[in-house]
């Protein structure tokens, strides 16, 4: 296969990106080589918002042909949160057919070595990159993210992610040399001399099974870590979400082909409605890596049945955020309230319970009753949401029917402190945009108990009253042990109780956020710096992205021989 990307050319042209990566992972400092702004891409050229618009209307109604063989039916069926219908189709597969053409091109993947691999990689985000603004359209009518949020955590953010992973992918297989000389004394006889070569190989095919709500922010990183430690990588789709990953698998089959080597590493599996491969597909003895994003029972299911593979999965847990005392109560208000609207709550790391001592907190205004602090809250959320297309950019669309009758069926949990409300899209009347519901519940009721300790996905989150901070500490240390939690927070200006909430955390695993009242918020983590979930708790058992995500994704093979 003739090469139109050299290797010397690739390695030339991205390596100092690699490099950059390389030093932030170490630094944990700011950095991203993703523009966040979409005038960021140009204006009038191929890049900009006009050309990316045009190359989402363009696949709509289509047949999306990636070229995989085993192509046995074409499907579809993608209807947008904002009343639209997609019309695409993709190929669905014949396993039998694509999973060993997959296989046959990993012998030249993986004697390409780390360093190509990672610059092949960088070649297919940089390309990624390049599309950003389609991708957003596609990332916003399948989440129902609002665009600027599609356009951010779908792009460059998502992007940034896929970049991390390639970089933990390439120290982690580079720790190792690739050759080395091995000298033992022997006394007065001559020194036994070996000479060891040292190969990092893969351990077959990845299979990334793709969420609805963020379908490259949590894709990427799977999908970057396989292919960069030599896998091939099946990329199994929310039938609900399919556009996105099917563009990202087109830009990586092409940039492959480009290279050199065969486009089949990267193939997408699309299935018929209610088909439900997901289990069929995880248990297929070709398959040794799993990364998965969804609910715990289907991911305590894949860690339990999926025993050929190693299986990553980032599930689910209660956020929990304790509030004891603040000097900016507004800022705490404001933060919060961001963080409960920001994409109607359809996040993993959205807060849901926040637990405020029932004798209330103190603040820079003052002493404030659990009752205050509440009604405020609601207050703050309703100001941030009070005028509908501030509220449209902030909430984006319901995802589906379900989070929809989670919201519905809050309200009769608990006695409201803010009403969900309507609010109504003028550019898509068929979305369904809901603001969120806060439910006040007594930490002390067995029957409340039952409400909050359980995930209620959505916009939804619950005020739970507590005897005292002791009793807040307790109740977050059970919930994260038992529920896990993806995102801690805490407000506090008492030492005492910021050291015991964070001792906490460090015993239970949990991520913590402590005071933020500024423009960072407790359910956005950034590339290169935050670890996203920790893998120490019952909500994810990986952490995106470490060592960890990485290291057991290839082995390391000696071939010895004497000198």
């Amino acid at each position: 296969m003739a090469a139109e990307l050299t290797a010397p050319e690739l390695i030339e042209k991205h390596r100092p990106t690699l490099d950059q990566a390389l030093e932030a992972i170490r630094t944990r400092a700011y950095w991203s080589p993703h523009p966040e702004h979409p005038k960021a891409y140009g204006e009038g050229g191929s890049l900009d918002a006009a050309a990316g618009k045009a190359a989402f209307d363009a696949v709509l109604g289509t047949r999306l042909d990636l070229g995989q063989p085993g192509t046995d039916d074409w499907v579809g069926g993608e209807v947008s949160p904002y009343g639209v219908e997609l019309g695409v189709t993709y190929p669905h597969a014949d396993l039998d057919v694509l999973l060993p053409a997959m296989r046959a091109g990993q012998r030249a993947w993986r004697d390409a070595g780390p360093e190509v691999r990672a610059v092949v990689c960088l070649e297919i985000l940089k390309r990624i990159s390049d599309r950003t603004h389609e991708f957003a359209h596609a990332v916003m009518h399948t989440s129902g993210q609002a665009f600027m949020m599609a356009f951010q955590a779908g792009g460059p953010h998502a992007q940034d992610r896929g970049l991390e992973a390639v970089a933990y992918a390439y120290a982690e297989q580079v720790r190792t040399p690739r050759t080395a000389e091995w000298t033992k004394p022997q006394g007065k006889r001559d020194p036994l001399v070996l000479t060891k070569r040292f190969t990092a190989v893969p351990r077959g095919i990845g299979l990334v099974i793709g969420c609805n709500t963020f379908p490259t922010w949590n894709g990427y990183p799977g999908l970057f870590a396989s292919l960069a430690t030599g896998n091939a990588v099946l990329v199994k789709p929310h039938p609900r979400a399919m556009l996105p990953l099917a563009l990202t698998v087109q830009a990586a089959r092409e940039v492959l082909a480009a290279a050199g080597f065969d486009p089949n590493l990267v193939a997408l599996a699309a299935e018929r409605p209610g088909e439900g491969i997901a289990k069929t597909l995880a248990t297929r003895p070709e398959i040794k890596i799993i990364d998965y994003t969804g609910s715990t029972s289907f991911g305590d299911w894949l860690e339990a049945n999926a025993r050929q593979a190693q299986v990553y999965t980032e599930k689910a847990g209660v956020n929990t955020v304790l509030v004891h005392s603040t000097d900016d109560y507004k800022g705490m208000l404001s933060n919060l309230a961001f963080s409960l609207s920001l994409y109607s709550g359809q996040m993993c790391t959205t807060p849901q319970n926040l637990l405020i001592p029932r004798d209330g907190i103190t603040t820079d205004q003052g002493p404030k009753s659990f009752d205050e602090v509440t009604a405020d809250l609601a207050r703050a959320v309703d100001g941030l949401l009070g005028d509908d297309a501030r509220a449209n950019a902030l909430l984006g669309a319901i995802v589906n029917p379900d989070v929809k009758a989670r919201l519905e069926a809050a309200a009769g949990l608990g006695e409201v402190a803010l009403a969900s409300r309507e609010v109504t899209n003028p550019e898509f009347p068929g979305a369904v945009v809901r603001t969120p519901v806060i439910v006040k519940l007594d930490g002390a009721k067995p029957d409340d108990e039952a409400a909050y300790m359980s995930e209620c996905f959505g916009p939804v989150s619950f005020a739970v009253a507590v005897d005292s901070v002791t009793d807040a500490v307790e109740l977050l240390r059970r919930t994260v042990r038992e529920k896990g939690a993806m995102t801690v927070g805490a407000y506090t200006t008492d030492a005492g109780t910021e050291r015991a909430v964070e001792e906490v955390c460090l015993e239970e695993a949990a991520q913590l956020s402590l005071n933020l009242t500024g423009g960072v918020y407790v359910n956005q983590t950034a590339a290169f710096s935050d670890f996203h979930g920790s893998g120490g708790n019952p909500a994810a058992n990986a952490a995106l992205t470490d060592g960890a995500f990485v290291a057991n994704r290839f082995r390391v093979v000696e071939v010895r021989r004497e000198a």
